[in-house]
């Protein structure tokens, strides 16, 4: 055994590795099922099931509020209170799909569109939380995320006109984005400057350098229409269902994102690299002595983060707008944030907070059908929801043990 397995071994037989909780207990099962009971009352009224009463869903929620109790009762206080909170929600949904018209509910719950719009809202933030993963699995905190994929929207619908290729259009966002990394990295591992500050003065940073170009460049004009832009993949799957309707059409990156998450899991936990990555994330003094640079792979990761963070920024401009407007990323590097500690600092676990906040922004854009009075209302639903599933049913989560610590060399 190398001396760093040695050393990931040794952090996970100590509870080391972070948002490790232990068994699973028959309670939080429990609480488990009762969210997804609550979840299912409310489900059933709406298409294409669409039961007409609520009554069933009623009874699903008291089974639904039983099991949260239950949970509870036996010490799962997080979990059952969210099957507690589940099954209110159900049975309000419940009943406020079964008083509204079915042409209503069948133009606001299409699944179909929904889903299509589901991934196109999480890839962005896909791209900026496993950026984050890669930095933070290196002990180096990444609250700059918002501004690399600004650099990245920005750069590349610069590139993409300057080059008249997409490609050219990534490329160069991607640089722009691990510029601003480097700059992170040189403030964060060699000055050993707070990471918080720093983070937060390079989105200031982003915010700036990108206006000043955009009005430099294209002034009251804008970005030109015909923008290169990145193409749609088409898929002959309108036959299998909602799923196969939703996938039919999807643009590159979306697939990207997802590929993306596989190769990250692959390289931070079933490689060699990741391996050194984690080790230094967890104790850098530990794997200095076995011949690890933790300088060298603290710099990687985080200009590889900005890379990924960039990515997402692309998307967003020449992926799914088709264009640039200042602030276009609105605060979505640090719901990036926000589902990478929702994740457990785990790939399929950010990739679930994102889709979660993809859902919730598809949805709102659609609810408006119900009330047009309260349409800027709605827009807030997919922070509200974030904010419930980090702070409500995940709770506390447990960091890489030096996540945010600078390291100094011993002598030095």
């Amino acid at each position: 055994m190398s001396g760093t397995e040695s050393i990931v071994k040794g952090l996970r037989s100590s509870g080391g590795e972070p948002g490790a909780d232990g068994p699973v207990t028959r309670e939080r099962w429990l609480g488990w099922l009762g969210i997804a009971l609550g979840l299912i009352a409310f489900l059933i009224t709406l298409p294409p099931f669409e039961v007409r009463t609520a009554v069933p869903s009623y009874l699903i929620a008291l089974i639904a509020l039983t099991l949260g109790v239950s949970s509870i009762l036996g010490g799962e206080k997080r979990v059952g209170g969210g099957a507690v909170a589940a099954a209110l929600f159900g049975a309000l949904g419940a009943f406020a799909a079964s008083h509204s018209g079915v042409s209503h509910l069948e133009v606001v719950v299409s699944w179909s569109a929904l889903t299509a719009a589901m991934l196109r809202y999480a890839t962005p933030l896909t791209f900026a939380a496993l950026g984050g993963l890669v930095s933070e699995r290196s002990g180096v905190v990444n609250i700059a995320l918002e501004g690399m994929m600004l650099m990245g929207a920005f750069f590349a619908a610069y590139g993409a006109d300057k080059t008249g290729s997409w490609v050219g259009g990534l490329l160069i966002g991607m640089l722009a984005g691990m510029a601003l990394a480097a700059i992170h990295a040189i403030f964060a591992i060699s000055l050993r400057s707070d990471q918080i500050v720093v983070g937060t003065g390079l989105n200031f940073l982003a915010l700036g350098l990108t206006g000043y170009m955009y009005v430099d460049t294209y002034g009251a004009n804008g970005t030109p229409d015909n923008l290169p832009s990145v193409p749609e993949v088409n898929l002959p799957t309108d036959s299998l269902g909602f799923i196969g309707q939703a996938i039919s059409q999807l643009n590159l990156l979306v697939w990207g994102s997802l590929v993306a998450v596989v190769l990250v899991w692959i390289v931070v936990f079933r490689s060699r690299l990741g391996l050194r990555l984690r080790s230094v994330g967890e104790n850098p003094r530990a794997a200095e002595t076995v011949g690890i640079s933790v300088f060298a792979i603290r710099y990687g990761a985080v200009i590889a983060s900005g890379a990924l963070a960039a990515l997402g920024g692309a998307f967003l401009s020449i992926g799914f707008v088709h264009s640039f407007s200042q602030n276009m990323t609105a605060g979505r590097g640090f719901i990036a944030l926000a589902a990478l500690i929702f994740g457990r600092w785990r790939p399929g676990g950010l990739l679930a907070a994102t889709l979660l906040f993809g859902f919730s922004s598809a949805l709102a854009q659609r609810l408006p059908e119900f009330s047009p009075q309260l349409a800027t209302l709605f827009q807030a639903l997919p922070y509200v929801l974030t904010l419930i599933a980090v702070a409500g049913v995940v709770g506390r989560s447990t960091p890489p043990a030096a996540d945010g610590v600078p390291y100094t060399r011993e002598g030095k």
